[in-house]
């Protein structure tokens, strides 16, 4: 069967005065209903800008220039807006990063529930309450009759979540979209929250795509990971095998960022240099400047994702020499730098 989704070569730009930005670069990605995918990277490298585009939200001017979004079978890069914005609502929702600035503040959040379940699937005004009260239920916000005619500013930071969880699930999709739902919340309400998306997963079928810079999120939470950088995908693959066996460099000092409370040395590690100018054309590897790794050949030749097995792609031009390397990931990280110094 083919996947729910499937993004195909997705490209984004935003034009400039002086040319254009290239924000998202070719971007290809798989999502299936019942389905947990991760999409990590950077701030800036493109993870929220891609789920904008699959739902046909980006920002002014950002556009998108090239690739195919594969719904259902159906090619809908190139139909009329109003048959897209119907395919597109039918079968994806999204949860916003910020619930406080994606809730109406002057809308009691029953209403903005009932909303797109009167607008969308004809619901009148009685039963798209009804439907309002029973998702506010479902995602675990108590007593869910009087919360209803509370204002957002009146819930907590987990309570609006919770909302904006529930907008998004108010019109049955298939897919929730979801741009780090659990930033600036602590992590006790972060695990509920994410317990709420995890069971409405298992139990109704509903696929997700979770963008987040937390890896120990989307380790839980997800079974497939993409990594992103400089707008790229430049390494896939299953949760397990990506993370305890990374085979691109940028995977590898994201993971070697992750504070480790049993390491002797208590100090945390953080990725040298700046990500790229996306201004700018890259003839070389994006993160040629940054990589311990790095040879002359990253220098000279853009690498194109090179495929694994069935389920595992990298783009590194020396992913063949990892199985080497792949010890750094069991040593200290003192002497995981000292490891890397001597191997450039």
């Amino acid at each position: 069967m083919s996947p729910l989704l499937e993004v195909d070569d997705l490209q984004v730009d935003i034009p400039l005065p002086h040319g254009r930005l290239r924000a998202v670069r070719g971007v290809s990605l798989t999502a299936d209903a019942g389905e947990a995918v991760g999409l990590v990277g950077e701030s800036g490298s493109g993870k929220s800008l891609t789920l904008r585009a699959l739902l046909g939200l980006l920002p002014q001017p950002a556009r998108i220039t090239g690739g195919r979004i594969v719904l259902d079978g159906v090619e809908i890069t190139g139909l009329p807006a109003r048959e897209r914005r119907r395919r597109l609502s039918e079968a994806m929702s999204m949860v916003f990063q910020d619930s406080l600035t994606a809730l109406n503040p002057v809308m009691r959040v029953g209403a903005q529930i009932a909303e797109a379940p009167r607008r969308r699937l004809g619901m009148s005004a009685a039963a798209a309450r009804d439907r309002a009260i029973e998702l506010m239920d479902r995602v675990g916000i108590p007593d869910p009759e009087r919360r209803c005619q509370a204002y957002p500013h009146e819930l907590s930071g987990g309570m609006r979540q919770r909302v904006c969880i529930a907008i998004a699930l108010s019109t049955k999709p298939r897919l929730i979209l979801a741009d780090e739902p659990t930033t600036a919340l602590d992590v006790t309400i972060q695990a509920q929250v994410l317990q709420v998306i995890e069971s409405l997963r298992r139990e109704e079928g509903v696929g997700l795509i979770l963008v987040s810079h937390d890896l120990a999120v989307v380790s839980q939470t997800c079974q497939r990971i993409y990594v992103m950088y400089a707008g790229r995908v430049v390494e896939s693959g299953p949760v397990v095998d990506l993370l305890t066996g990374p085979r691109h460099p940028y995977s590898f000092a994201l993971l070697r960022s992750v504070p480790d409370p049993d390491a002797p040395v208590h100090r945390l590690l953080s990725i040298p240099g700046q990500p790229p100018d996306l201004a700018e054309e890259h003839a070389s590897c994006a993160f040629a400047p940054r990589c311990a790794f790095v040879a002359d050949a990253c220098a000279t030749d853009t690498p194109s994702l090179a495929l694994l097995g069935a389920d595992r792609a990298t783009a590194c031009l020396r992913h063949q020499e990892w199985d080497r390397w792949s010890d750094l990931m069991a040593v200290g990280h003192a002497a995981g730098d000292l490891l890397v110094e001597e191997d450039r």
